[in-house]
């Protein structure tokens, strides 16, 4: 089979962002599938590449790298989304037929080239949503003209209606989009998966400890984007209420690092440790293996609740305690899976409660950390939701 895969942010494991879609696409191709990957072009890298047997396709317009993009005020955000768009859709244009394509948004303007491919080759469109867009923009207050709300909303309704097939990352995700007017049975639930290679309870964390001396202290760690959506400001005030045998960790880059910086300067708060954001995955995964437990914390948004977040999967393949402060899904996953701990969203006071008793109580994170481990390897697993994504393809491709 060959398969058109579109994703404006590509990422292997030598970099800092989600790989799933290099995950996916490296399985693909070591079943027999041939993979095009149609991508931004990071500057330094050639426009045709080969990598782990996925034809990479580079496109000279956006940004690759997600991190940097939070950065950006939304209006060149959205300008970058188009450029990116209006040069893959050139691209894809050119390209030799495929049997199907795999869209993956954010952004939602992914659908433009997606949409244009289906129509030019005649071939099946899987649309693979990752966050609801424009709806998260539009709650997060970025996306406010009433104009572009109702094109954004008639380019969502649109694509779905024209995909043969809906991927959703999150059961709240799924909802959104058949409350958007899409068949029940035309979207699957593929959720983000577990690196089960990469992290591990067996890593030795020793010398992220050394290098941020965090001594025998207790360790709660953050990992990933530190944008409007993740604001670790409840982190920080819980911090401030705790003494000195407990550390925050906060590892990454985005747009609120420097003003949560500027936070615990002006606060006075002892125990926060930021780290610096090391280029590659393998970093993750040793903080996450000096750490007690790992924090999915986003701000108090609705929609925000219905995020599939890697940095929790990868928490569970780590084998440690997850703290998780969106209710809803992510809630039901470590408290039912007795993988962890929920806090509040917007509530410092009951985080600093949550860890303090954590910390009080070792063997029961300890006993939270092997459940988590289980929930990687039984449930999300790389590898069953390689195999659920690919029978998605397969069967759009031969038409059913």
């Amino acid at each position: 089979m060959r398969i058109l895969y579109l994703h404006q942010y590509f990422m292997t494991r030598a970099g800092i962002g989600g790989t799933r879609s290099y995950e996916f696409a490296r399985r693909f191709a070591a079943r027999g599938h041939e993979v095009s990957m149609v991508t931004v072009a990071a500057p330094g890298e050639a426009s045709r590449r080969r990598v782990d047997g996925i034809d990479v396709l580079g496109v000279r317009a956006g940004f690759a790298d997600y991190v940097t993009g939070t950065k950006l005020a939304y209006p060149r955000r959205a300008l970058e989304f188009a450029r990116f768009a209006v040069a893959a859709t050139t691209c894809v244009l050119r390209m030799p037929r495929p049997d199907v394509i795999y869209a993956t948004s954010p952004p939602l303007t992914m659908a433009l080239p997606a949409l244009a491919a289906a129509r030019r080759h005649r071939v099946p469109l899987v649309f693979e949503v990752r966050d609801l867009w424009p709806e998260a923009p539009i709650q997060m207050g970025v996306l406010t003209n009433p104009l572009l709300k109702r094109l954004a909303r008639g380019l969502e309704r649109h694509v779905y209606r024209s995909a043969a097939h809906v991927i959703a990352l999150s059961p709240g995700m799924r909802e959104g989009v058949i409350a958007a007017g899409t068949p029940a049975g035309k979207v699957t639930l593929v959720p983000n998966a577990s690196d089960l290679e990469l992290f591990s309870p067996d890593r030795d964390g020793s010398e992220f400890r050394e290098r941020l001396r965090l001594g025998d202290r207790f360790v709660c760690s953050y990992f990933g984007t530190m944008g409007e959506a993740n604001d670790l400001t409840q982190v920080i005030e819980a911090a401030a209420l705790m003494d000195d045998d407990v550390r925050f960790v906060l590892h990454g880059d985005g747009k609120r690092r420097p003003a949560l910086e500027r936070l615990v300067r002006e606060r006075g708060v002892g125990n926060v440790v930021f780290s610096d954001p090391l280029p590659d995955k393998d970093s993750v995964a040793r903080l996450a293996a000096a750490s007690d437990a790992c924090m999915t914390i986003y701000k108090d948004v609705p929609i925000l609740c219905t995020c599939s977040p890697n940095k929790l999967f990868d928490t569970f393949a780590a084998g440690r305690a997850a703290i998780v402060n969106t209710p809803g899904w992510l809630q039901q996953l470590v408290e039912q899976g007795e993988a962890g701990v929920y806090v509040r969203p917007a509530d410092p006071a009951h985080l600093a409660d949550r860890v303090a008793f954590m910390r009080d109580h070792p063997e029961l994170v300890e006993r939270y950390g092997r459940n988590a481990r289980k929930l990687a390897e039984t449930e999300f697993s790389r590898d069953m939701l390689t195999e659920r994504a690919l029978g998605v393809l397969e069967r759009a491709a031969a038409g059913r």
